[in-house]
């Protein structure tokens, strides 16, 4: 009867698994150690941590420009709160501070230049029966393009808390990661990377709406400042999604380097713990990159594949048709952009 009862003890799948559990995180009888629930999840950042915060928030200080840039042109007004400030939300979002109201009169003005711009272009459009096919495209392409100002506030401005709420768990991100690793997450060249971006958006955007007023008789200089402001921000939208992305990169490499070193080390079962929410932390702020610009890249998205299909399209046929000529290049300058 012992025999039958120490078998079945043996064989037991719960106690088995229980025995493995131990012997995993060298866990026995002998030596156990009783670790606290809030130990696992790392340590709490609390107000008084706000100078902290400030000091190890590298991703905010290397993608500084871009921000401060989104704040220029009106597209995503935050704002960063004092250094003395004792609170654990560094970035906020108001609708009355003082870069919501820079943005409103903005955008605002720019409201101007683009209506006129778009009602031009408009009339030109319906007046087009006896236009060539390529003027038409053209007129199709450049309205389009005017659309991304209107739906601003909508797709950003109103997303503006969420967009805080991801700048804040970056924050909190790497101080806690800084404290349950010993080392702070490092990104090398970034800053330079962010800076070149703002420079090359603005720089881009010059060039491929200089480039339609010398290729088209029919764009005027003065229409080119009403789509300047619109292409930055729209290769903007794309160097802010590349930057994300090699943030993430950055600090999931650096989270599997330590965990490496966590599991040399003995009793590592509360390493591993925090290792772990750790990981979920990162999990979460990528869920909230796409609650805070979801809206922003549908954007983006809607018009880099509107004006892709029709350029491209308007280009080979006029080639066909016709055969190359500037207006055509025109075209192929836009295709190469998006």
């Amino acid at each position: 009867m012992n025999r039958n009862n120490q078998k079945n003890w043996m064989y037991n799948p719960n106690q088995n698994e229980d025995m493995r559990k131990r012997e995993m995180f060298g866990q026995n009888e002998k030596d156990d150690k009783d670790y606290q629930i809030k130990d696992l999840y790392g340590p709490k950042i609390t107000d008084s941590d706000g100078a902290l915060l400030d000091e190890h928030d590298s991703f905010y200080i290397t993608t500084k420009s871009l921000l401060v840039l989104f704040q220029i042109m009106g597209i995503m007004p935050i704002m960063r709160v004092p250094r003395e400030a004792k609170t654990t939300k560094r970035t906020t979002y108001d609708w009355i501070s003082k870069a919501t109201l820079w943005a409103y009169l903005v955008w605002g003005l720019e409201c101007i230049i683009v209506v006129k711009v778009g009602r031009e272009r408009l009339t030109n459009f319906q007046q087009s029966s006896y236009k060539r096919f390529d003027e038409i495209i053209y007129n199709i392409i450049f309205l389009s393009i005017l659309i991304p100002h209107f739906l601003l506030p909508i797709a950003s401005w109103r997303h503006g808390p969420q967009v805080a709420i991801f700048k804040n768990m970056w924050t909190h991100y790497q101080l806690k990661y800084l404290k349950i690793t010993g080392t702070p997450i490092i990104f090398p060249n970034l800053y330079y990377l962010t800076w070149g971006l703002c420079v090359f958006s603005w720089g881009l955007s010059f060039t491929v709406v200089l480039s339609q007023h010398y290729l088209q008789d029919d764009f005027e200089l003065w229409h080119s400042f009403a789509y300047y402001h619109i292409i930055a921000m729209l290769d903007g939208f794309c160097s802010l999604w590349y930057i994300n992305c090699n943030a993430f990169s950055t600090a999931s490499h650096g989270l599997a380097t330590n965990l490496h070193k966590a599991l040399e080390a003995d009793y590592p079962a509360l390493k591993l713990a925090q290792y772990r929410h750790l990981w979920v932390d990162l999990s979460h702020m990528m869920q909230q990159l796409g609650r805070a610009y979801s809206n922003m890249y549908g954007i983006y998205c809607m018009v880099i594949f509107f004006t892709t299909t029709i350029s491209l399209y308007g280009a080979l046929t006029e080639i066909l048709e016709h055969g190359l000529s500037y207006k055509e290049m025109g075209l192929f300058v836009i295709v190469g952009w998006v």
